[in-house]
């Protein structure tokens, strides 16, 4: 029985020339054909020169190099990691970022514009009671907020972008890393703001030295420099804990403003209970305001000044430590 594309595979086809068929050699057999009319007529033979085998690769195992040839050496040089890797790092990042410069450059022109504005506007008669080192208190009023607004955006910017994935593939110890960007930021806000408070407390202390004013003593020069200087890196560190903690740039700064204000504003509220009298008291002595005004001797029934700095690395600590445990223990 034929089915339809046997009948069409048979149907008869016009006159064609024969295929010109290269000779055979004798010892070469012709081959079977059993049914010519259902095969297509055979191509010539390629030359003999054509059917020589292409090498296609070296001889040998796969695993073994190519002849004359060593195992592969990269040229650069494999070496273990260290905390200084990852402080230059933390540097190359904060020092390239805009964040760093506006702020830093803000807190810088605060404290010395406003310093040295006070120093030009007041007379020799105004620093009976009070250190010439006081103008540069007015500043850092203002300048703390800048230095913990980039204490947050160390930490929380990498979290926005996402860039804190690739940190931490480049570095997977965690503590390294959050060590280098605590190091590096501390020790840039640090000697920022005690270099501006210098200038601003020895220039005010060469338009106010005359006859009738007293000089400033070295705990007043020490407090109103390196004293205050630390108080505001501290702060500054602490807004990058809190930025680990929240991972949120606004919400870590929201929480930061709440704690440098909020001491300074319910102590007026709380006072007028007499039983939260007692508490009010302490909060504003702690407060950021006065603290400050403790550092630069604004008021001789003040303190030191260095209680509230003592406090101030306590928590600090403690916020650091807290830091330290969820960045090792969460996810990113």
């Amino acid at each position: 029985m034929t089915t339809p594309y046997q009948h069409q595979s048979q149907a008869p086809v016009p006159p064609q020339a024969a295929p010109q068929m290269p000779p055979q050699a004798p010892h070469q057999a012709p081959p079977h054909q059993s049914a010519p009319h259902h095969h297509a007529p055979q191509m010539p033979h390629a030359p003999q020169a054509y059917q020589q085998p292409v090498p296609s690769g070296p001889s040998g195992p796969p695993s073994q190099p190519y002849a004359g040839m060593g195992p592969y050496t990269s040229p650069i040089p494999v070496r273990r990691t260290h905390l200084g890797n990852a402080l230059a790092s933390e540097w190359t990042k904060i020092k390239s970022v805009r964040s760093t410069i506006w702020t830093l450059g803000i807190m810088v022109a605060l404290v010395i514009g406003i310093g040295l504005l006070v120093g030009a506007t007041t007379n020799d008669s105004d620093y009976d009671s009070v250190p010439t080192t006081l103008p540069g208190f007015f500043g850092t009023l203002l300048g703390q907020l800048c230095v913990v607004t980039l204490g947050v955006l160390v930490i929380t910017s990498e979290y926005g972008t996402g860039m804190i994935r690739t940190t931490l593939t480049a570095s997977p110890q965690r503590s390294r890393v959050l060590t280098a960007k605590a190091l590096v930021f501390f020790t840039l806000s640090f000697t920022t703001t005690t270099v501006s408070l210098a200038l601003v407390a020895y220039a005010n202390m060469g338009m106010h030295s005359g006859p009738g004013v007293p000089e400033p003593t070295g705990d007043q020069i020490l407090g109103a420099t390196v004293g205050a200087g630390l108080y505001v890196s501290l702060l500054g560190l602490l807004s990058l804990a809190v930025g680990v903690i929240l991972r949120h740039s606004a919400g870590a700064i929201t929480t930061m403003l709440g704690v440098v204000l909020l001491p300074a504003i319910l102590p007026a509220f709380l006072v007028m209970s007499d039983s939260l009298r007692d508490l009010g008291t302490k909060m504003q002595e702690y407060s950021s305001p006065q603290s400050l005004a403790s550092l630069f001797r604004l008021d001789e029934s003040l303190n030191s000044g260095w209680p509230q700095l003592s406090a101030l690395a306590v928590v600090t600590a403690a916020a650091l430590i807290a830091a330290f445990a969820l960045l090792e223990k969460r996810d990113v």
